[in-house]
């Protein structure tokens, strides 16, 4: 069976007030098409980290991921193909260069757009971002691979570090949180969660808010509380990351698997891995908060 072609992509969405929104297409002179933002993997890429990648590539737009909307598959020359997708706000613009992959991009209302879009499938993915509201995430994370309790000499548990395996797995969650626009962290007090989200909060240039109750003793003495202040951040409008610990995170994820109910239970099951997360992806009002949508990443 032939090895399926992996690619991402995204709607990007751009909000006109009152008119409504507009989203981009592209055109490819070589197919003679109109189609959205998308591309291959490199080798060894992450998926979300593809999709942003391609946008920016085609575009000049880098793009901030919400919610992800699903999958096309279809063949290509006798091999199938598979795209994800996410529906994405405009972050920084680099400039649209034409060359000889896209030559041409156009922001266009709903109605062109499907006038405009060569294919069928397109048109639907797009149906589908039209549909979901304005959202914020909030990502849930598991800290990435510490040392081990039973080779940690030191007195304070909660000064174990991360492995050499675990500085990686840190390092390379920092596209993942830079594709969602994580504006704000709240972080276990322990060295293993600061060290785990450390990397990106020093290219994104973000504070990281210690926060004792994430850390296990902190939890068990007061797990209430815990679950509190987690209900209370998701009450914020800003793009948030949240580190814990395992024992910790069921708690943590409760009030988000309980407004999702069966809408995306497997998302909430399982525990997390080493630097695994839940994208929650929240639609934020005066009176509270909203669940829309839910997904599960490896870092």
């Amino acid at each position: 069976m032939a090895v399926p072609i992996q690619a991402a992509g995204v709607v990007l969405l751009r909000e006109t007030g009152s008119r409504g929104p507009k989203l981009l297409i592209v055109h490819r002179p070589s197919h003679k098409d109109w189609s959205l933002p998308k591309g291959k993997l490199d080798k060894g890429e992450h998926v979300v980290t593809a999709a942003v990648r391609e946008c920016d590539e085609e575009t000049g737009i880098v793009p901030i991921l919400g919610p992800y909307i699903g999958r096309q598959t279809y063949p290509v020359m006798g091999r199938p193909k598979t795209v994800d997708y996410w529906v994405a706000t405009p972050g920084s613009d680099n400039g649209f260069t034409p060359d000889s992959e896209i030559d041409e991009i156009r922001w266009v209302t709903p109605d062109q757009a499907r006038s405009m879009l060569t294919y069928k499938r397109d048109a639907q993915i797009v149906r589908s971002a039209l549909a979901l509201p304005r959202t914020s995430p909030l990502i849930v994370l598991r800290h990435a691979t510490a040392t081990k309790r039973s080779d940690y000499s030191g007195k304070d548990d909660g000064n174990r570090p991360l492995t050499g395996k675990g500085r990686s797995e840190a390092k390379s969650l920092v596209p993942l949180l830079r594709a969602f626009g994580i504006d704000r962290i709240h972080s276990s007090d322990s060295a293993r969660c600061i060290q785990t989200v450390q990397p990106y909060a020093s290219q994104a240039r973000v504070t990281i808010e210690q926060e004792p109750l994430f850390s296990e003793p902190g939890f068990e003495d007061r797990p209430k509380a815990a679950l509190r202040r987690i209900e209370n951040l998701a009450e914020s409008s800003h793009r948030l990351c949240v580190c814990s610990h395992r024992p910790v995170l069921p708690t943590l994820l409760r009030p988000f698997a309980a407004a999702a109910g069966k809408k995306d239970p497997s998302v909430f099951k399982e525990p997390l891995e080493p630097a695994e997360m839940v994208v929650v992806h929240r639609r934020i009002t005066r009176s509270g908060w909203r669940f829309v949508a839910a997904e599960r990443l490896e870092g």
